[in-house]
Order: C-alpha cells, then sequence, then structure tokens
C-alpha cells in the first residue's frame, strides 16, 4: 500500500469512528424516550407507551445468561390440534449481545459443552457447533451500559408456533395478522427475578380446516393468546443428580467434550425440583422451600376438591424420603398468573372433545433443575369415566335416585389423574411394571368387581394414595444424604432395596409398542397375569351387556345415545387384550446393569403363553363378538342434532346401527396384535431356540378356531365369516410384509395354503349358498393376493384420551 493509500485509509477510519461516535452520542437517554410511558420494574425493566401500543425494554444486563420460556395462556380448544390452554412452549436460555447500533437475542448450543477450565478447549467446542440468533433489536436510547430496545415485534412474534400446529394437523394456511394483534396487558407483569409478557394474536387464512372451524366463532380470525417469560436463572447451589435407566426418571442430557477418552462423553441427569433440609443431618426435616403445587381455581366443585386431595397423596412420599411438611397443594389465589414462572400449577383445560391429560416442567437445561412444574388436566375426563359407570351399572330406573357410585368413581378417577399427572413434573416417568396400585405413574383401568351374586360393583374401580414404586422413585430423586456420604453407592443400595421387593420400571416405549415383548409392561391394564386378568374382564363385560337397556340412559334421553354408551362397554375388553397379546412371544427383562445381578432376558415357557393364546383367540368367538339382539333392536339412527361422531362405531349400513361392523373392528384390533410383523419373528426366533411357542403353533390354533370351527347361525354365522376373512386379509399381509422375517412370512403363507385347501374342500361339499359364497371369495381372494384389494380393515372407536401429547409424561 502506498503513503498516499494508506493516508486516505486512515482519514476514513477516523471519519467513520467520529460518525459512529456521533450516532452513539446522538441516542437519547432512556428516561427522556420514555418521559410520559408507565414503568413496570422488575428483573428486565419495561415501558409500556399507551399512545403507540409498544414496549420498550431496558436491557441492563447485558452478556448475562437468563431463561426465556413460551408459551399459550388462551388456548384455541380443539385437542386434535393440541394448542391448550396453558401449554408450555419451547424452553431456553439466552443472552443479549451488543453488536454496533444492535442487540441480539443469542441462543448457545448446549447440547454440545466442554466442561471446563480450560478456556481454549470450550472455545474449540463453541465453535464447532451452530448457536441461534432469536431475535435482533435496535438500540434506541442508551444510559452507559443500560439499552433500551423496542421490544413489541418480538413480542407480536408467532413463537409457540401456531401456525406450524395448524398446518402439520391439516387444518389450513394461516398467517399472522399484525392489525388485529395487540399487547395484552392485564397479564404482563413484572417481577424481581422474572418478567412476564403476554400479546393478543390474531391468525388469518381463507381455508380453515373442519377442526379449527369446530372450536372458533370465525375460522378466518383466530385469535390466541401467547406468553414470553424472561426468567432469572437459579443459583449454583443446586447438586445436579446423575440419571440411572432403572429409576424412571425423566432428565436433561448433553455431551462434554472434555471427558476423558476412556469415559462416556454423553452425561445424563434426572429432572427434579430443588429440595434441600433444614437440618441436613437430621433423619426428618422441614425444607429450607418447600415445593408448593396451586390447583387451577377455575375447576368446580366437588372436581377441585378431588384434584386437591389426589396431588397431596405425594406429601406421603417425601414424608418417607425425610421431609416434614414439604410439599404442599393449595388453590390458586386470585391475584396469581397461572403462567407466572413462580407458580407450580394443576390447570384445568377445556376443549371440544377429550383428550390427554399431561405434565409438563420449566427446566434449567443446564443442569435438569425444574423451576417450575404445570400440568395440563383435560375437563372432560371426568365425563368419560362417568359413561363407562353409566355403562357398567344401568343405573337409571324408574323412582330411584341416581347413583352415586358413578360420581365416586368419576372423582376417584380424577384424584388419581392429578396424582399421577403432577408426578410427572416431579420428574418422574410412567412405570408400566407396576400393576395392583404399586404406582400412581402407571396408566389405571378400572377394576370392576362382580361380587358374590354375580352383579357388577364399581365401588374400588381405583385406587386410593400413591404406591410402593412412587415413594421409591421420590426418594431416589430428593433423598438428601448426610455429608460425606457416596451419593451413587446409596442410590444404587436403594434401588436394590426397591428389587428386592419386587419394585421395578418399564418405560413408555416398551409398553407402547403392539409388537411389544414385555409380559408386564402394559397400558390400562390390570391385575398381576394378563391373561386372567382378560378372562376376568370378558366375565365382566358379559354381565354388563347381559344387562344393557334403556336404563342405561336417563328418562328422556334419545334412544339413539344408548350407542355413546355401549361403545365403551362392548370393547370393555380392548386393552386387557392388548396386554395379553404380549405374552404371545412374550420376554421378562430388565434394565440391567453389569454386577446388580437382575435377570436380563428371559422367554416366557410354553404354558405361559398358551395359556395367553387361548384368551386371545377367546376374544374372536362369536360368543364375545355378536351383540345380542336385545341390545340392536334399541338403537335406532341418530336423533336430529345429534350427529355421528368418532366415538361412535363405525358403520356400513348407513344410518342404520352396525353390530357386524363394531364385531369386526373388535376382530381386527385382537388380530393386530396376534399377528404383529414384530411378534410373529419373534415366535420364529424363539421357537427355534427354546421350547417354546412357535408361530406355527398360533397360525394352525387360529384357523383351527376361525376356518374350521362349527358353523354358527343366525347373527353370530354372519360373524363368525367376517372374522375368518379378517383372519385371511391379516395373514395376507403378514406373508407380504417386507418387516417381517423370511420364516415369518413362509409360515404365514403355509397358514394360507393350510385355508386354501380347506375352503376348496368345503366349497365343494357345501349346499348353503352364503357360506359358499364366502369360501369362493376368499378363494378368489388368495388367488393373487398382491393385486386383491382386501376388505378396508375397521377401527375402533377412541379409548384412551383422543390425540397426543408427550411433554413430559401424558395419559
Amino acid at each position: 500500500m502506498t503513503l498516499t493509500c494508506k493516508k486516505h485509509f486512515l482519514l476514513l477510519f477516523l471519519s467513520l469512528l467520529l460518525i459512529g461516535n456521533a450516532a452513539a452520542q446522538s441516542l437519547p437517554g432512556i428516561s427522556s424516550k420514555t418521559a410520559g410511558m408507565k414503568k413496570f420494574n422488575g428483573y428486565f425493566p419495561f415501558y409500556w407507551d399507551e399512545q403507540s401500543g409498544k414496549i420498550w425494554l431496558e436491557i441492563d444486563k447485558l452478556d448475562q445468561d437468563f431463561l426465556y420460556v413460551n408459551s399459550l395462556p388462551g388456548g384455541l380448544g380443539s385437542n386434535d390440534i393440541g394448542l391448550d390452554r396453558g401449554q408450555l412452549g419451547g424452553q431456553r436460555i439466552v443472552s443479549f449481545k451488543k453488536v454496533g447500533p444492535k442487540v441480539l437475542l443469542v441462543q448457545p448450543n448446549l447440547r454440545y459443552r466442554a466442561i471446563t477450565n480450560n478456556q481454549n478447549e470450550a472455545r474449540a467446542v463453541e465453535e464447532s457447533f451452530a448457536q441461534s440468533v432469536l431475535w435482533g433489536f435496535k438500540v434506541e436510547a442508551a444510559d452507559g451500559k443500560r439499552l433500551l430496545v423496542d421490544a413489541t415485534d418480538f413480542l407480536l412474534q408467532d413463537a409457540h408456533d401456531v401456525i406450524g400446529s395448524i398446518r402439520r394437523a391439516g387444518q389450513g394456511t394461516y398467517r399472522l395478522d399484525a392489525s388485529r394483534s395487540a399487547l395484552y396487558l392485564p397479564r404482563t407483569k413484572n417481577f424481581p427475578k422474572n418478567t412476564e409478557f403476554e400479546a393478543t394474536l390474531t391468525f388469518t387464512s381463507d381455508n380453515g380446516g373442519s377442526l379449527v372451524r369446530s372450536v372458533a366463532p370465525n375460522p378466518q380470525a383466530v385469535t390466541l393468546r401467547q406468553h414470553h417469560s424472561f426468567i432469572e436463572l437459579p443459583d449454583n447451589n443446586y447438586n445436579p443428580r446423575e440419571a440411572d435407566p432403572r429409576a424412571g426418571y425423566f432428565g436433561i442430557s448433553y455431551f462434554d467434550y472434555a471427558t476423558p477418552v476412556n469415559e462416556n462423553i454423553e452425561k445424563r441427569y434426572i429432572a427434579r425440583h430443588r429440595l434441600q433440609k433444614k437440618n441436613p443431618a437430621a433423619n426428618v426435616s422441614e425444607a429450607v422451600k418447600p415445593i408448593v403445587y396451586y390447583v387451577d381455581n377455575g375447576a368446580p366443585e366437588p372436581i377441585r376438591s378431588a384434584l386437591l386431595d389426589g396431588a397431596r397423596w405425594w406429601n406421603e412420599a417425601f414424608e418417607a424420603a425425610g421431609y416434614k411438611n414439604a410439599f404442599r397443594v393449595e388453590v390458586l389465589p386470585d391475584t396469581a398468573d397461572p403462567m407466572d414462572v413462580r407458580y407450580n400449577m394443576i390447570q384445568w383445560v377445556h376443549r371440544s372433545t377429550r383428550g390427554w391429560s399431561y405434565g409438563a416442567s420449566v427446566i434449567d437445561p443446564r443442569t435438569g433443575e425444574i423451576i417450575k412444574g404445570h400440568v395440563s388436566l383435560g375437563s372432560l375426563r371426568v365425563r368419560q369415566d362417568y359413561l363407562i359407570a353409566e355403562g357398567l351399572l344401568a343405573p337409571y330406573e324408574d323412582g330411584k335416585p341416581e347413583n352415586k357410585a358413578m360420581m365416586d368413581m368419576a372423582l376417584a378417577r380424577i384424584r388419581q389423574l392429578s396424582a399421577h399427572e403432577l408426578g410427572h413434573t416431579l420428574g418422574i416417568m410412567h412405570n408400566y411394571d407396576a400393576n395392583n396400585n404399586a404406582s400412581v405413574m402407571d396408566y389405571p383401568h378400572p377394576q370392576v368387581q362382580l361380587d358374590r351374586a354375580g352383579n357388577i360393583n364399581i365401588s374400588k374401580a381405583y385406587g386410593t394414595g400413591i404406591g410402593a414404586w412412587d415413594k421409591l422413585a421420590v426418594a431416589y430423586g430428593y433423598q438428601e444424604f448426610p455429608k460425606g456420604t457416596n451419593e451413587k453407592k446409596a442410590l444404587d443400595e436403594l434401588l436394590a432395596q426397591g428389587r428386592v421387593q419386587g419394585l421395578t420400571f418399564i418405560s413408555d416405549t416398551d409398553a407402547r409398542s403392539p409388537g411389544g415383548a414385555h409380559p408386564t409392561a402394559h397400558l390400562w391394564d390390570n391385575g398381576t397375569n394378563a391373561t386372567d386378568e382378560l378372562n376376568r374382564v370378558l366375565d365382566v363385560r358379559r354381565k354388563a351387556l347381559q344387562n344393557f337397556s334403556e336404563k342405561n340412559i336417563k328418562p328422556g334421553a334419545p334412544m339413539s345415545t344408548l350407542e355413546d354408551v355401549l361403545v365403551p362397554i362392548y370393547n370393555f375388553h380392548r386393552y386387557q387384550t392388548e396386554a395379553a397379546a404380549k405374552l404371545i412371544g412374550g420376554m421378562r427383562y430388565t434394565y440391567a446393569l453389569r454386577g446388580d445381578k437382575q435377570v436380563v432376558t428371559e422367554v416366557l415357557d410354553k404354558k405361559e403363553q398358551q395359556k395367553a393364546l387361548d384368551a386371545m383367540l377367546r376374544t374372536l368367538s362369536p360368543e364375545v363378538l355378536t351383540l345380542p339382539e336385545h341390545i340392536i333392536s334399541l338403537i335406532p339412527p341418530r336423533a336430529p342434532g345429534l350427529g355421528n361422531n368418532r366415538e361412535l362405531f363405525i358403520k356400513r349400513t348407513g344410518l342404520t346401527f352396525d353390530p357386524l361392523a363394531a364385531a369386526q373392528a373388535s376382530a381386527e384390533f385382537s388380530l393386530s396384535f396376534l399377528l404383529h410383523p414384530e411378534r410373529a419373528s419373534r415366535l420364529v426366533e424363539f421357537g427355534a431356540r427354546h421350547n417354546t411357542l412357535a408361530l406355527q403353533d398360533v397360525t394352525s390354533q387360529l384357523i383351527e378356531k376361525t376356518w374350521k370351527s362349527r358353523r354358527q347361525d343366525g347373527l353370530a354365522g354372519q360373524v363368525q365369516l367376517q372374522t375368518e376373512q379378517a383372519v385371511l386379509t391379516h395373514l395376507m399381509a403378514l406373508a407380504q410384509e417386507e418387516n417381517a422375517s423370511y420364516q415369518a412370512r413362509a409360515m404365514a403363507t403355509s397358514a394360507l395354503a393350510d385355508i386354501k385347501q380347506h375352503a376348496t374342500s368345503q366349497a365343494k361339499r357345501t349346499r348353503d349358498a352364503g357360506y359358499k359364497a364366502h369360501l369362493e371369495f376368499a378363494l378368489a381372494r388368495m388367488e393373487k393376493p398382491e393385486e386383491v384389494k382386501p376388505t378396508k380393515p375397521l377401527s375402533l372407536p377412541p379409548g384412551a384420551p383422543i390425540g397426543s401429547g408427550e411433554s413430559m409424561g401424558c395419559e
């Protein structure tokens, strides 16, 4: 560079510097910029400008990490779309960083870290993975290091991704309309350790879907509220607790690249509230700061009291872990905001259809510390249990008062559900290896009994109180050990003591898989043995159907509403059927660690599997599947104004009730588990390794109990024929299933050949025109199965809550 060029470059640099300084000096002071505005003092001071409708944020903590959480205080009301009142959204650690005239809101990448004092090593990891800049602000005023920015556009953004949720549900393309959006001052507040903002947002579309139309007064303009929380991070006095796969806790995980090569790079810690004893040396001590939950004051009685009662069950676990008065549940004060991070909430959420309840938490991503627990309970759940009670008891007799047992059962379920979802917000996962009330973290089916006289009794439908596993889980997560204790060893001993009591943990993945193998990992089941319980439940179901009459609905109710009550009773055995299926090709196993002396794997013996197969085949019998005439004749087409909905049986007969479709859906349900490709492949493998049930045993007995069984007359005969066609459909599907093993497909093909031989023989001998048509139709379907479109399988009406929603956990 020549001397002249250098002089020109220096002059240019000095000019830019002077311009920059002039620009900085030209910024007004914060007090002058905010003159006449209402100031909200707190964690991040802010100002409300009434004239412009803007919020000005004072940033006095540059380069300091804090927690940013968005949530949805005003929901859509459609469970299928999933935008519920009180729903927690994204939570992330962020910081404000000044760059020239801008302030960037930066989210570091905490998934990848280097926990080390070596700054260069930490910098190498930080620079290897992307960060995220969530927003950019223009500095509008300044007083030293205190900066003022216009936060309005940031607060009026669709931070909760409402647009994406509606689009993913196939319910239209919406856009945010700024002209119909504004800040919501009643829920915009400031406190010493958290700053809370709320906005009313309107989303517009010309193609809103049916689900949106069902809940919004105008689907072209859907208005919701979104909340933003800036939260001071907890201090460094919290001690993270290492995760153990046997303990059943949610948590955090990250990769620590400063880990020695001979150690695991991924670190896992459980999620839990901070709880410390005032006297750590005492066996029992009060807490420095108790855990307090608040029940939604919008929940009506007697539901509110049930929510309080169930949630308070957890105090027993904390007392067992050495705490006194360390866990409390109260009613939310009228002056409190349920989205305020200072309040652990049990919120009563309304939707247009019943759906999942769930427990979520605001968690410090650095350590796993739970800052706020937030339970969302669907209000229609209590009505579903009441409906089941109506179906079981047929209670509406003329001149008699309403049966109190129905409300008692519904409230008992709400107590249990309150405790269950709150357990998730304590950090505890579902445990599906906890039957007979060993844990409120299992999914319970109503335990309905037949008394000595053979009458239905629902007085003990749901358990009371937490179980032994729940106490163990709280001890693992929250017990404080004396100074000098080897915590890892002490926690391992706790779990070992639990195993001696028969307390083990099995997760969602094992229980929810339709091809699952664990003999006790089931949703909505009871009993210590799934097969015995299925047979017992079928007996209860038979009694309920025998008693079913117009007394199952209130006097004056449309007779067509009998179908609403019938659905959960006809399908009363659905979950126990799924449970029993897992014993076929089943295997006991644990999340064993090397050296803990647990049984790692153990294939179920042939006798136990055969017993389950017998029970499963019972669910396919005409006796179980055929509805009695006295029920069918009572159900007319839907009364005007009621309409059909997904809670009812699918029909192929137009407006009239269709008992054959109900029977087919139930048969398809059983077959979907019995001939699941994973189960079929496992039966082949286990049959080769052990003297146990093989796939050939299952298919041959299935054919014997359906295609080769004694012919039935009347409606039972028609049920029998369509069940046989369903068996054929599922065997053809298995034979062509690419995800099944070759031998599983081969055995399915062999079973089809057996059916073909039988059908050919029977078609030559029968004089029954209907039976002959059935056989010839089956033979035609088997000629070129890949070219024949099978009859569309029917699905059952929803049994579990409709929709999905896995935050921390749901039911």
